[in-house]
């Protein structure tokens, strides 16, 4: 059996939870069992539905697959005699050729650039593994893969492809794509290896924990590889991650309160400032993010009515609401509602990425709705004010270290 297959049947360990600090000792786990945290209800650990072989082949192919996905033409529209069609790179363009310099950038990283880093980093690191190399930079390169799970987007932009294809359809032909097709199979792959891949397996199969630490010593926990330390190593490089290594996220509380600050300053310009414009016939109509759902709705798409509203109404509202209420319980010292809170703090981490959507379906809309002065779409001043929400949100949630309201709680 390879290393990196055995490593999924691990011995005991000791690590410290990510979300509560807690010094916890895993046993050996059977088949099919789930291992939590009595303190916080956290996932430590889960046998089920992993294998390294299976987040391997579902990485490299994804990442084979994102070269059609990019190269090829997503979708085509025709009007008039007319056609045009859209590729990934064709909305990065056309949006930088409008002079949305942000919006243009961003989609460029989190749905060609970060997506090619995030499943060539993951490959190599797997494939090594299964190999048998151990290279010095196989533990960065991993943590460096995980740490762009959130921001590589294949899924998400996949998501606002099917939102902008049905606002399309409903007003003339459109067909899709090779490439499109290909986004398809890869964005599923995207998940499946999501689901499939067990980092605490891989982490074991680059370096062994080590030995538990005695009970009247101090102890310091890598926040990215659950690596026990002495906490006289604070400061220095994490022996299997690389990562510094820091008792707690340092300045969290007002890192993580200044970029709570900015999104609820820009979160309401985001609804209140259309997010694009259509020019029909020389007749400007400006569209919200309300005006978009209540289309979907009109049009009986309820289902992706109901997605939009949870994208970019509900989810970033949460998140900006829910870190508020985080800081302010570390401020005071809450007991109250901490398993809450922590579960609310997973969810948010876990679904921020999913606000891009709307933006994406400008991204995918516009490039094909440039039919002169016929029928022509651009953004409007809403897509970069709520672009930046998303992106704050997710740094916010990056930044605060949910172990801080379990030791305020302790004071």
């Amino acid at each position: 059996m390879p290393v990196a297959e055995a490593a999924l049947r691990h011995g005991p360990m000791t690590i410290a939870c990510t979300d509560c600090g807690t010094l916890q000792d895993i046993p050996s786990l059977p088949w099919g069992a789930i291992a939590i945290c009595p303190r916080c209800d956290n996932r430590l650990q889960r046998t089920n539905g992993r294998s390294i072989n299976g987040a391997l082949a579902c990485a490299s192919a994804t990442f084979v697959l994102l070269f059609p996905a990019n190269l090829l033409p997503l979708m085509r529209a025709s009007m008039l005699g007319m056609s045009r069609q859209s590729r990934v790179g064709t909305g990065v363009i056309t949006l930088w050729q409008h002079h949305w310099v942000i919006v243009a950038a961003l989609v460029a990283l989190f749905a060609v650039v970060l997506p090619f880093i995030r499943f060539g980093l993951l490959s190599v690191v797997l494939a090594h593994l299964q190999l048998g190399g151990r290279p010095h930079w196989l533990g960065p390169a991993f943590r460096w893969s995980l740490h762009l799970d959130q921001w590589a987007m294949p899924d998400v932009f996949l998501i606002g492809c099917a939102v902008g294809y049905s606002r399309i359809a409903a007003a003339m032909p459109v067909t899709i794509g090779w490439g499109g097709i290909c986004l398809i199979f890869a964005a599923i792959l995207c998940m499946l290896s999501r689901a499939t891949l067990d980092a605490r397996a891989v982490w074991r199969a680059l370096s062994p924990e080590s030995d538990p630490p005695r009970e009247e010593e101090d102890i310091i926990a890598c926040q990215v590889c659950d690596l026990v330390r002495p906490a006289c190593a604070e400061g220095s490089p994490c022996p299997r991650c690389g990562r510094r290594l820091h008792a707690r996220k340092p300045d969290s509380m007002p890192r993580a309160t200044a970029l709570v600050i900015a999104g609820f300053a820009l979160f309401f310009p985001a609804n209140l400032f259309p997010m694009s414009t259509d020019r029909q016939f020389g007749v400007v109509v400006p569209h919200r993010i309300v005006d978009g759902i209540m289309e979907l709705f009109q049009a009986h798409l309820w289902p992706l009515g109901v997605l939009i509203f949870c994208t970019s109404i509900a989810i970033p509202l949460l998140k900006l609401v829910g870190l508020s209420w985080f800081l302010i319980s570390v401020w005071y010292g809450s007991r109250r509602q901490l398993r809450l809170k922590t579960r609310l703090c997973r969810l948010i981490d876990e679904i921020g990425r999913w606000s891009c959507v709307d933006v994406f379906t400008i991204a995918v809309f516009m490039p094909l709705m440039q039919f002169g002065g016929i029928v022509s779409t651009d953004a409007a001043a809403g897509a970069p004010a709520f672009l930046l929400v998303v992106v704050i949100t997710m740094l916010a949630s990056h930044a605060f270290d949910p172990r801080l309201m379990w030791d305020a709680s302790l004071t």
